[in-house]
């Protein structure tokens, strides 16, 4: 009886001491957890919140006309060029699926960010060079404002969310201008077509698509500010530093593509096998 209370004691107090070092452990972890909440809350309230929303309403409802104009034509293209031989082969029931694994995993996620170095990547490092040679970059460290917080991160932010967003909506005028064009020049029921289309469609190419456009928007507007910080020489280096922004962004979304679409896609099952 006595080793029986014994042991229950032992027990007893091993339990007490392992709860006390979890809690002890627990506290510690929230105590971190806090600080770096406050870090980062610290951090984000730097930020100029207006400049984000500018800036956001600039890379968003600024180019959603031409992202979607663009996404049209060229949706209308590539359907006149894929639909015949498909008709041809006597498998129009492939033609949805084929169309609609293309926009979402390549077309409509580079398209996107083409328009988007063009029209905004070319701006921001425009916008930023300017300010470079006639020194406002300077006046702002006189300032004590960081022109990174001010400047560079209220764009990577907007580009950052609002690409995604134009690309969702360029793949479905892809895919609406698709079916529109497949049902008045081949006959294709517009109910096969996207009954194909939805069948193909997996959710993990929709979650792959939106990280790809964030890495997407991530680079540009980086790459966008870095040149214009980096621009001198007056109105002439302006120019010149604007050119190289614009091709190095469209050389760095093309790697990236690349490099990307092989690690989410290659290795994939097909997506029409079961159709």
């Amino acid at each position: 009886m006595f080793f029986l209370y014994a042991t229950c004691s032992k027990f007893m107090c091993l339990l007490l001491k392992i709860c006390l070092v979890f809690h002890i452990q627990s506290c510690k972890i929230y105590k971190n957890f806090t600080n770096l909440y406050k870090i980062v809350m610290a951090y984000f309230l730097k930020l100029e919140h207006q400049i984000i929303i500018e800036n956001m309403l600039l890379v968003g409802p600024g180019s959603l006309t031409v992202s979607l104009i663009t996404a049209f034509f060229v949706s209308i293209v590539f359907t006149l060029q894929i639909a015949k031989e498909f008709l041809y082969l006597n498998a129009s029931s492939l033609i949805g699926s084929i169309l609609t694994i293309s926009f979402i995993r390549e077309l409509s996620p580079v398209l996107t960010s083409v328009i988007i170095i063009g029209r905004i990547g070319s701006c921001f490092t425009a916008e930023l060079a300017t300010m470079k040679v006639t020194e406002q970059i300077d006046a702002l460290y006189l300032l004590s404002t960081d022109p990174l917080w001010y400047l560079v991160f209220p764009r990577v932010i907007a580009c950052v969310f609002m690409l995604p967003m134009l690309s969702f909506l360029s793949f479905v005028t892809s895919i609406a201008s698709s079916a529109f064009i497949c049902f008045i020049l081949y006959s294709v029921d517009p109910l096969i077509f996207l009954s194909s289309s939805f069948s193909s469609l997996l959710f993990s190419d929709i979650v792959k698509s939106f990280l790809k456009t964030v890495i997407f928007g991530f680079t540009i507007a980086f790459t966008s500010c870095y040149w214009g910080l980096l621009a001198k020489g007056g109105a002439k280096g302006v120019g010149k530093f604007t050119t190289t922004s614009v091709v190095t962004s469209l050389l760095l979304i093309f790697i990236l593509d690349f490099i990307l679409s092989y690690y989410m896609f290659d290795k994939l099952d097909s997506s029409i096998k079961n159709l």
